[in-house]
């Protein structure tokens, strides 16, 4: 019992040192970087908020979902076709959150109350995936409209009206407004996520990953559980998406892609499941090194990312930051006797000097 309590205090630490972390980046960063480094610096955290979607849903809700894209890839579309054709960017972007979101309810409805397995499940998300990929592309013609949005097909949606304060359309926000916005979604959805956990739904849904089979025996609805955590993940992948078309002014069907579903699987694995954090952690980390490899065009970024995939799941199969902590956790523990008998030598000393 001790041990369980001292263990969710360390969680909860750890969350509030984040998330302090997150608020002091939010005020301080803008101040000591110039604005092209923070417009790169904003999409690694919008892309974050899209690898959190996943670490969720798979890390704590053991649904290994090959299609997130999908749902990021219809936020970004959400927004900017009705953003083009409603001009008050208020209700895209709350749009850009429901229709991924219910998307991923009907998807998952079928997927779960359908009892199909786990490899039908990486299947169809992948499949789905690709067919919108596929079906977006193909509307290059200037007859594929949605009111006033032209899809582009391949070419995308181009010069996205930006988000506004709500009401007024000549109030867009600007590239600093941008950067605080995006962080304080992540912040938001990190802290927002790590209540959930910690809540009796959470828990629940912890212990379906762990044991289905046990959890329908306590009288869990195992299906409505995993199906209220997909659509979840799916309304934060879509708001990332939402993000993602402002922070570009653009967005094109190579966001459905398999080298996107891809990615955000290896930011997942690199940084560590069963843990919001390490996904974040992983999506920054993969998405510098991919830029660097740009850069220099020294190596192809696709071999390396594969390369680095297949190091994680053979030599460090936890990701970094559970790695990281089990290393610092055993470090603190060969230490600990020697940093309490330093610490009694020094009260006995001054026991005998008072």
């Amino acid at each position: 019992m001790k041990s369980r309590i001292a263990a969710f205090a360390a969680s909860w630490k750890s969350a509030a040192l984040c998330v302090a972390i997150g608020i002091v980046l939010l005020f301080g960063l803008p101040s000591v970087i110039d604005d092209y480094t923070l417009i790169q610096v904003t999409i690694y955290i919008v892309m974050s908020v899209l690898a959190v979607s996943l670490g969720y849903i798979w890390g704590y809700g053991g649904i290994l979902c090959f299609g997130q894209a999908a749902f990021f890839g219809l936020g970004a579309y959400t927004y900017a076709i009705a953003v083009v054709n409603i001009g008050d960017s208020t209700v895209p972007f709350l749009l850009s959150i429901v229709v991924p979101a219910l998307f991923a309810a009907i998807l998952g409805y079928v997927i779960f109350y359908g009892r199909l397995s786990d490899v039908y499940m990486g299947v169809i998300t992948l499949t789905v995936t690709l067919i919108l990929f596929n079906l977006v592309n193909s509307t290059a013609g200037p007859e594929w409209r949605i009111g006033k949005a032209p899809l582009g097909g391949f070419n995308g949606i181009p010069a996205i009206p930006p988000l506004n304060w709500p009401g007024d359309t000549d109030a867009a926000i600007a590239p600093r407004g941008m950067f605080e916005l995006s962080l304080g979604v992540l912040i938001a959805v990190y802290a927002g996520l790590r209540a959930l956990i910690a809540s009796r739904i959470g828990r629940v849904i912890v212990a379906i990953k762990e044991n289905e089979q046990r959890a329908l025996l306590l009288g869990y609805d195992a299906r409505a559980y995993k199906l209220f955590a997909f659509t979840l993940g799916g309304a934060i992948a879509g708001l990332a998406g939402c993000l993602f078309a402002n922070w570009g002014a653009f967005t094109s069907p190579t966001i459905f892609g398999l080298a996107q579903s891809a990615q955000i699987i290896i930011w997942v694995i690199v940084g560590g499941l069963g843990t919001l954090i390490g996904p974040v952690v992983g999506c920054i980390l993969i998405q510098w090194l991919t830029t660097q490899i740009g850069t220099q065009q020294t190596f192809n970024a696709n071999l390396v990312l594969g390369a680095i995939l297949v190091v994680f799941v053979l030599l460090v199969p936890r990701g970094l930051v559970p790695s990281l902590g089990d290393l610092l956790g055993r470090l603190m523990k060969r230490h600990a006797p020697k940093i309490r008998a330093e610490r009694d030598a020094g009260v006995r000393a001054e026991e005998q000097q008072a």
